[in-house]
């Protein structure tokens, strides 16, 4: 390949993370704006819960019969990736935002990662057209679409490239791909940073030694991360099953999830379950939270994606993750924010199947002095957490799954 070849190729990727940055970062901060306007609008306007299954039909009938060829979400991106057919269609991007608004604006639980990821997916893989690029390179757009869109949304941008490749492990990716993952992360993060709008910050103020004591209580904690990891991924794909099966026509199954869930949470006065619980996350760091919390969440995101509301599923696992820290903290001897920051990332890790991406998270958000922690709580939490994850279409591999391969094959046994 000669120079100007070389050069003219260099310019052109660097054009295309820059655009994919800049569109996705936008589309990310719009994001973030507007789910903190429909959380504030809820919060003062309680009787908005009472409109849920009015928004849930509205989000399946848009899906139903516009949708249909986006439906599958963060999955259709990864099915893209390994067998590239056809460009994704841009309507992703609205359709999915519309939906999560919608979602939120109601009171519904989810969170907000399969938002910007399928944004930046569909926004990215448009430059396919625009470039005349072929299905090598537009499998390296799809891995920049997923970097811009996580490392946007969440203000990681280490912690987003590395997820977009992460979690398309099974399939192979090009040292380009690799590096451009990191750029156009970079790109899309100061989009946000320009914009004006700003990640939430955790600490984690007190971080003692790690002594043969502290790992003695650090291991079954971190195995119990895992564990609630397995139960959100199983519950999430045992209620959109269930609303599959019972409904059969799909814009009733957000209606009547939506009215449930509008009961319940006039019932039970559970209102902290509704939306992101950022606050409620926040929260978790200083205060210890009741045993059941965590499992509550997972009840309520569970059955609001299961029933076809939108959003995603990330905020809500660390939630999950951060309040049974918090509430572990009672009985175990470490410090509660410590805690709390190991299964935030730690749960995450376990239902995405991404423990190197979940780490850098952890140092990104927390500081480098937790990370030793962070690190064995991510990867024991992932090989504590079983073999299904949140995401229908991955195709994790590695020492994990072979074993798995034999549980099921019944030459070992697993609980």
């Amino acid at each position: 390949m000669d120079f100007k070849k070389t050069i003219f190729l260099l310019v052109k990727w660097i054009l295309i993370c820059a655009l994919i940055g800049l569109f996705s970062g936008s589309a990310s901060a719009f994001l973030l704006v507007a789910l903190e306007w429909a959380a504030q609008l809820r919060t003062h306007h309680i009787w908005l819960i009472g409109l849920l299954p009015i928004g849930g039909l509205l989000i399946g009938l848009l899906y139903h019969y516009h949708g249909k060829d986006v439906l599958k979400g963060n999955n259709l991106l990864l099915e893209e990736y390994r067998l590239p057919q056809k460009v994704i269609p841009f309507r992703m991007a609205p359709f999915v935002l519309i939906g999560t608004i919608f979602t939120h604006l109601f009171g519904g639980s989810a969170g907000r990662e399969g938002t910007a990821v399928q944004m930046g997916g569909a926004i990215a893989d448009q430059f396919t057209k625009i470039f005349h690029l072929d299905n090598s390179d537009r499998k390296t757009l799809l891995i920049l679409g997923i970097s811009a869109g996580f490392a946007s949304v969440f203000g990681t941008p280490l912690a987003g490239a590395i997820f977009a490749l992460e979690v398309i492990l099974s399939s192979k990716f090009s040292l380009k791909s690799a590096v451009l993952s990191f750029v156009v992360a970079y790109f899309a993060f100061y989009t946000v940073e320009l914009w004006g709008v700003h990640h939430t910050i955790y600490s984690i103020p007190v971080v003692p030694t790690l002594t043969l004591h502290n790992l003695f209580w650090l291991i079954p904690s971190c195995v119990l991360f895992g564990l609630a990891a397995m139960l959100f991924s199983r519950s999430t794909h045992f209620w959109g099953s269930l609303f599959s099966k019972k409904i059969t026509y799909p814009p009733f199954r957000p209606l009547i999830g939506g009215l449930l869930l509008a009961v319940a949470f006039y019932s039970f006065d559970a209102t902290k379950f509704m939306g992101l619980g950022v606050p409620y996350i926040v929260e978790a760091f200083s205060k210890p939270n009741e045993y059941y919390d965590f499992l509550l969440k997972i009840l309520f995101t569970g059955f609001t994606l299961g029933a076809g509301f939108k959003g995603g599923e990330v905020t809500p696992l660390f939630f999950v993750g951060a309040t049974l820290g918090s509430a572990l903290s009672v009985f175990i001897p470490l410090p509660i924010a410590l805690l709390a920051g190991m299964g935030f990332v730690a749960v995450f890790s376990g239902a995405t199947h991404t423990p190197v991406a979940c780490t850098v998270m952890g140092i990104e958000l927390f500081g480098i002095e937790s990370a030793v922690f962070i690190a064995i709580a991510c990867f024991i939490a992932y090989l504590a957490s079983g073999s299904v994850g949140i995401y229908h279409s991955q195709n994790p591999r590695g020492v994990k799954y072979l074993l798995y391969e034999k549980i099921k094959a019944g030459r070992l046994k697993y609980f």
